[in-house]
């Protein structure tokens, strides 16, 4: 047993096609013709609670990333390249059809899709500026309309919605966190200042938990509070957040830098506070729906990066301290793991279960244990080349000799952690050595890569084999599919090394070809040693 990760089936395809009927009724009745339905909350996150699981409610998908649209006549469910084979396993595709995110995006098939005329709706708390932006070019292309709705039409027939998450909000020791949040405040304001900006808002709960120094746990494997912040350039900012989740001693220690509302109370002071004043929203975060407050209420949108992501993008002394106290516990409680796997899996009776259930066991031994940072992929076999595989009861296999992937990550109160490795079960194979040599030499010459200034966005870009999810600034989301790609050199068995080397060897090329790789000799320092 786990404290923090669960091996059900937590996917009901089965109910998915009388799901989208009630939809469809739904829409029949209010003269619409189409819902999109995201996989993302009004937050934007990559996890979510229950509450807002609307699209693995209504297809049966659980991945992290995705995008369903339901049409009178038919339906799409769009995901990248990590969910190709989840989402057939996950979704009955007689009702959805599974399409690829950034091959197919969804404003191009509702351009060729949509008829003139029709009425597609989507929820504005759920879609960003930008989303908002490609959807209504994408609909005026096609002749069509994109129509916001005030209540989101999934939350109208999921009659047995789970409750939205009260966990209680705590303060984030001073001692970890390197800096007071009256200091953060004042550093941001004068950024404000400087741009001559009157405010700025934020929907992203991880921008409130640095600035504000709290942390919580309403969504797994992130310590998040939900709640959103509104920073004034002087003055004292707006924390608004539940406030069932703030005991009496929390909520007098925050109230000495900041006002607290309620959540339900945003429009009104938003409305308020803005008029007539600029305010900053990062376009790629922020809800439809507040930009619309503002822009109702008199303000002025100034488009731009988040300015606390920025500022917590950069960290201090106390935060490198803690993150390296995290990976120096957190390996040495791998390396107790490492011990046992390399005793008990040749003995045979191990499962990814039971592999992924020791895995957190020692973890919990270090007695600081908050929370996985993901769940644990814990794969054998053929489910090793499944990206973000998930392992639950029905798809458990046994650990046999060949190539086993354990991808996982820890929260501890002073950092997060993330480590993937390839363990050899039994004899390594000639076969077995020489894929994975290969695919690794490919990865430490693509390791090694230099990208002049300013590429980002234009030759870097081109070669990422997965886009950005959406615009949304997630390094899990954003960034975690191309480093899985790079960092983990063997998938599985020798049949699936081959379609990793030559995903290695395709993206060298293109570097290569580019002039973007270093010409320094690569030193291995396992060769170096004369080992392996």
């Amino acid at each position: 047993m786990t404290a923090f990760q669960s091996f059900d089936e937590i996917s009901q395809p089965a109910l998915g096609p009388a799901r989208a009927k009630s939809l469809r009724e739904k829409l029949a009745a209010l003269g619409l013709d189409g819902f999109l339905v995201p996989r993302s909350d009004i937050h934007q996150n990559e996890y979510c609670p229950p509450s807002e699981e609307r699209l693995a409610w209504l297809t049966g998908f659980a991945g992290s990333a995705g995008i369903a649209i339901v049409l009178s006549d038919e339906a799409s469910i769009f995901v990248d390249g990590r969910y190709t084979v989840q989402v057939r396993e996950q979704v009955d595709i007689g009702t959805f059809t599974p399409r690829h995110l950034i091959e197919e995006p969804p404003e191009k098939w509702l351009e060729r899709t949509l008829k003139p005329g029709a009425k597609l709706a989507y929820d504005p708390s759920l879609q960003s500026i930008n989303e908002v932006e490609r959807l209504r070019a994408a609909c005026e292309k096609a002749g069509a309309i994109l129509v916001p709705v005030s209540e989101n039409l999934i939350d109208s027939i999921w009659k047995d919605r789970p409750a939205a998450p009260l966990a209680p909000i705590v303060l984030h020791d001073v001692a970890l966190a390197g800096e007071t949040s009256a200091s953060k405040i004042a550093r941001l304001q004068a950024k404000l200042a400087e741009q001559k900006l009157d405010a700025v808002f934020t929907n992203d709960a991880h921008a409130a938990a640095w600035l504000f120094n709290i942390r919580g746990s309403d969504v797994s494997h992130t310590p998040l509070p939900l709640s959103f912040a509104l920073i004034p350039t002087s003055g004292q900012p707006t924390l608004f957040a539940d406030g069932r989740k703030l005991s009496n001693a929390v909520r007098d220690d925050l109230s000495q830098h900041m006002t607290i509302a309620e959540p339900g109370r945003i429009d009104a002071m938003l409305g308020a506070a803005v008029k007539g004043k600029t305010v900053q929203l990062d376009p790629a975060m922020v809800v439809e729906r507040f930009a619309t407050v503002i822009e109702q209420a008199g303000g002025r949108i100034q488009k731009g990066s988040d300015p606390v992501a920025l500022l917590r993008a950069v960290k201090n002394e106390a935060e490198r301290a803690g993150t390296r106290a995290a990976h120096i516990r957190d390996g040495a409680a791998f390396v107790n793991f490492l011990a046992w796997f390399n005793e008990a899996a040749p003995k045979g009776g191990e499962t990814e279960i039971s592999v992924a259930e020791a895995l957190e066991r020692c973890r919990a031994e270090t007695g600081v244990l908050k929370d996985l940072s993901f769940p644990s992929i814990s794969s054998a076999g053929p489910n090793a080349a499944i990206p973000h595989y998930r392992v639950s009861h029905a798809s458990n296999l046994p650990v046999t000799p060949g190539l086993f992937l354990i991808d996982s990550g820890a929260q501890y109160v002073d950092g997060t952690t993330d480590i993937t490795r390839t363990i050899a079960v039994g004899e390594v194979t000639p076969l077995m050595k020489d894929r994975y040599t290969r695919v690794l030499k490919g990865h430490i010459a693509i390791a090694l890569a230099r990208f002049p200034k300013g590429a980002a966005g234009s030759q870097l870009d081109s070669f990422a084999p997965l886009g950005p999810v959406g615009d949304r600034h997630r390094f899990r989301s954003r960034y975690r599919p191309r480093r899985r790609l790079l960092l983990i050199g063997a998938r599985g068995p020798a049949t699936n090394l081959e379609t990793w080397h030559h995903a290695a060897r395709t993206r060298h090329d293109s570097l290569q070809r580019a002039g973007l790789l270093s010409r320094r000799r690569v030193r291995h320092p396992h060769r170096e040693s004369g080992a392996g």
